[in-house]
This record gives C-alpha cells, sequence and structure tokens, in this order.
C-alpha cells in the first residue's frame, strides 16, 4: 500500500495533529518510514507508538492526549483529569483519569482508567479531546472523593464560565444523588460563598 498523507493528515488533524502508530498503518506507513518520517523531523515520536505531525504545535495537554490515544477511541477523559482540562479547581490529579468501556483491558501503567456506560450526549470534544461533560465531571470527582471545597470551586467556576448550567447539574445530581445532590444543594445555597 502506498503512504496516504492525505489520509493520516485527516486522521492527525481530527486528534490535534497525535496519531497512532496502528493509524498510520492504516494510512500506509509502515514501521520502518514512520523511522525515516521521524528521523527527517516530519514526524515527532511523543510516546511508544504515539506520533505528532511536526507542523501541529504541541499541546499543554500531551500526556491527555498519549492516554487516550493509548486506551482506544471508545475511551474518555474523565474525572480529575476531565477537571483539569476544563480549568475548573486547583486540584492537581496525580494519574491520567480515563474512562473506558466495561469491556476494555484496565492494564494501563500510569493511568487510572475507570469503567462505565457512556451516553453519546455525555462524550464532547474540548480542546480536541473527549471527554466528559462538565457536569457528569463534577459528578465523577464528587462521587470519587475530592475534597468539599474543590468540588465547589469547580461547580461554581463551571457555572460563572457558562460550561453547564444549574438544570444540568441538577439532572446530574438526580442520576448520582449522594455527595454530588449535597454539594450542589451547598453550592447553590444562599449560605454558601459561592452562590450565585
Amino acid at each position: 500500500m502506498k503512504p496516504d498523507f492525505d489520509k493520516l493528515y485527516a486522521i492527525a488533524e481530527s486528534q490535534a495533529g497525535y496519531f497512532t502508530s496502528a493509524q498510520a498503518r492504516s494510512a500506509g506507513f509502515s514501521a520502518p518510514l514512520l523511522h525515516h518520517h521521524t528521523r527527517r523531523g516530519r514526524f515527532q515520536k511523543v510516546a511508544p507508538r504515539i506520533y505528532r505531525l511536526t507542523h501541529f504545535p504541541g499541546s499543554p495537554w500531551e500526556d491527555l492526549f498519549v492516554a487516550w490515544l493509548r486506551t482506544g477511541p471508545h475511551s474518555v477523559i474523565s474525572h480529575d483529569s476531565a477537571l483539569a482540562l476544563y480549568e475548573l479547581s486547583d486540584a492537581l490529579p496525580d494519574a491520567v483519569h480515563v474512562t473506558v468501556p466495561r469491556t476494555a483491558s484496565r492494564r494501563r501503567p500510569r493511568l487510572r482508567l475507570h469503567t462505565a456506560g457512556l451516553a453519546p450526549e455525555d462524550l464532547p470534544r474540548y480542546k480536541g479531546l473527549p471527554v466528559t461533560t462538565v457536569a457528569r465531571t463534577i459528578a465523577d470527582v464528587a462521587f470519587s472523593g475530592l475534597a468539599d471545597e474543590l468540588a465547589l470551586q469547580s461547580i461554581h467556576e463551571a457555572l460563572a464560565r457558562g460550561l453547564t448550567t444549574k438544570a444540568e447539574l441538577q439532572a446530574m445530581a438526580r442520576r448520582r444523588g449522594g455527595r454530588m445532590a449535597r454539594l450542589l444543594a451547598q453550592a447553590l445555597s444562599k449560605e454558601s460563598i459561592y452562590a450565585l
């Protein structure tokens, strides 16, 4: 198969310039050809089996792109990593959090994998990455035990910046209940320092 730069470009363009060696193979690039273009500076190897077209600028979220490409097209950035991507709190994730389908392999070094069924409406793209919605992200971090002050900060920031609505958060609180419902009520109460 002859290498098809247009096909590879189309794949990489939808992923902020990143692509896997398997995706390159599907466009006709053998391992020796990948190595050749990497040596010539056309591609940059950013992780094992993951590359970037060099004329695309590197992303400050490169670790998230690498994690997503490693876990497959049905995975999404989630939990603390999604919160960081949306820039909704001062929390610094200790690992990259990715939600994968229930049937996916859970053996991925340096990744914190979560399994869940995700509806298509829960999976927007943000900064080029598939990520859980803001409301789902806040519910996930509330459920996983993020400190109250950071969870409240994320609710306040998300509402103030128009990334979600009170109705979307309330719908998620009804679905998830528990801590999410308590934190949302606290964030929206008149007594809360985060009240709008």
